[in-house]
Formats: C-alpha cells, sequence, structure tokens
C-alpha cells in the first residue's frame, strides 16, 4: 500500500474546502411602503443629511416609486432619489437605517411607494393585480437577488405610512381597518411566512381629510392595541412644506421616531 502524498493530501483538502459552501452573511431587511410621506414628496435632497463617515454605502437600498422613479430593479446604496427638486427626494429610511446600522443591525432597505395611493382602489386585496401584488413581485425579487449574492435574509420589520387618500369619504375610511388588517396579515403569513413580524404604522393625523374621517387614524391605533407586535407612530409635530408633507426635517426625525417605535416593540 502506497502512502499519499503530503502535497497531494493538501490538494485534496483545498479542494474540499473551496467546494464547500462559504458562509452567508445576515442581512436584515426592512420593508418599508405607502404613499407620499414615505416616498418623501417633499423632502427635498439638498438637504439630505451628511453622512461623513460614509454609512450609506454599506446599507443595501432597493426603492420603487410606482410610475415616478426606481431603482431599476435591482439593489444599490442608500442615496437620494430622483424627483422633481434638482437634488432629488429621500424619505424616512435614511434616518432610519443608519440608526439601525447604529444599533448593530446590518439593514437593507426595500421601499415600494405611489404619493396618493389609497389601500382600497390603488394597492387593493391579496390577488387583486393592484400596487400590493406588484410590490410583492418586487419583494420576491428583490429577497431572491439578496440570496443570489449569498446572504441569508432575516425580515425585521414592516413600515407602513399611509391612510390620508383613504380618508376621502366615510365609506373608504370605514373599510380602511378590515383592509389593512387583511393587507398585513396576507405579508407576514403568506409572503414573509412570519406571523408575528414587527409591523409599524403611521399616517398624517392633521391632514384635512383625516381630520374629517378620523377612521383611518383609529384603525392603525386599534391595530396596535389589538397586536403587541404592532406599533403607532404619531406624526404631530413634524415641521411640513404644506397642509400633508413632510419637510426634509421632518422626514428625517420621522425616521428616528420609526426606528425608536421598532426598537421599542421588538425588544418587548
Amino acid at each position: 500500500m502506497t502512502k499519499n502524498h503530503p502535497t497531494r493530501t493538501l490538494a485534496v483538502l483545498l479542494l474540499l474546502l473551496l467546494s464547500m459552501p462559504i458562509f452567508a452573511e445576515n442581512i436584515d431587511l426592512f420593508i418599508m411602503a405607502g404613499q407620499s410621506n414615505m416616498q418623501g414628496w417633499r423632502s427635498d435632497a439638498a438637504y439630505y443629511p451628511s453622512d461623513p463617515h460614509h454609512l450609506d454605502s454599506r446599507i443595501p437600498f432597493y426603492f420603487e416609486a410606482l410610475h415616478y422613479s426606481s431603482s431599476q430593479k435591482q439593489w444599490q446604496t442608500l442615496s437620494p432619489q430622483a424627483g422633481h427638486f434638482r437634488a432629488g427626494h429621500f424619505g424616512p429610511e435614511v434616518s432610519f437605517a443608519r440608526n439601525a446600522l447604529y444599533a448593530r443591525y446590518k439593514p437593507a432597505i426595500f421601499k415600494y411607494s405611489s404619493g396618493g395611493s389609497s389601500l382600497k382602489t390603488d394597492w387593493k386585496a391579496p390577488g387583486h393585480h393592484g400596487m400590493y401584488d406588484d410590490m410583492v413581485a418586487n419583494l420576491k425579487r428583490a429577497i431572491a437577488e439578496l440570496k443570489a449574492q449569498g446572504y441569508t435574509v432575516i425580515p425585521r420589520a414592516i413600515i407602513w405610512i399611509q391612510g390620508e387618500s383613504d380618508a376621502a369619504n366615510d365609506r373608504l375610511a370605514n373599510e380602511y381597518y378590515g383592509h389593512l388588517k387583511r393587507m398585513l396579515q396576507h405579508l407576514r403569513n403568506n409572503v414573509l411566512r412570519i406571523p408575528k413580524l414587527p409591523v409599524i404604522l403611521s399616517v398624517d393625523e392633521q391632514h384635512p381629510q383625516v381630520k374629517l374621517h378620523p377612521q383611518v387614524v383609529d384603525a392603525q391605533i386599534r391595530l396596535s392595541m389589538q397586536d403587541p407586535t404592532i406599533s403607532f407612530v404619531s406624526m404631530y409635530g413634524l415641521e411640513k412644506s404644506d397642509t400633508t408633507h413632510l419637510t426634509a426635517r421632518g422626514t428625517i426625525l420621522q425616521g428616528k421616531r420609526i426606528f425608536k417605535a421598532f426598537r421599542t416593540r421588538s425588544s418587548n
């Protein structure tokens, strides 16, 4: 019987190591969706918060502002999005993601939004070919791409900023609770398969339509009281450029409020 040559043995070991799957790095996925204040419609990127430590280059970002601008169905790094301001615009994802990074998460932000969109008439119920179904298709694509890059994707939260358009009349406002509950249940149970995934809800309580039809605010608060994994974040006191749209300063503060709510909820 011949002995194995040391060089041959080493070569075999190297081949075995190279053929083994590389250990996948975890990445924390945050799903952010809604209408104009999620998009950052009046949040001028001329006031985009400075980034002296280049944090944004460490944060993957996939966004779709329907019929407006997008990351072209691929991941890029966190940055302003093209918009009607010369420098573009940005939403609460910037301060939220940076705070997540400070808290030792490895955030990846998926954002899907459309200004003036109604949950009833635009997003529609699951399976009804509305914005919700399109968002889910984009989300699945985004997750698959992260996995193809070698990441283990860990969904951490859903952040939903929307409701003003469903306060247009009593009928829509009265139906909002049922529509929102159904959408969140489907997203958590059927798409992400994490029934207790934390959810953060927010809507502009001072929007003229919402003041006339406060059922949308009541619906979000009601859901947060019924389910310990759901939180409601107020928009009172945030700086606005008009009756509803947050300025850059208000948007930055909103992102911080949302992250604080997430940390409080996820630590319970």
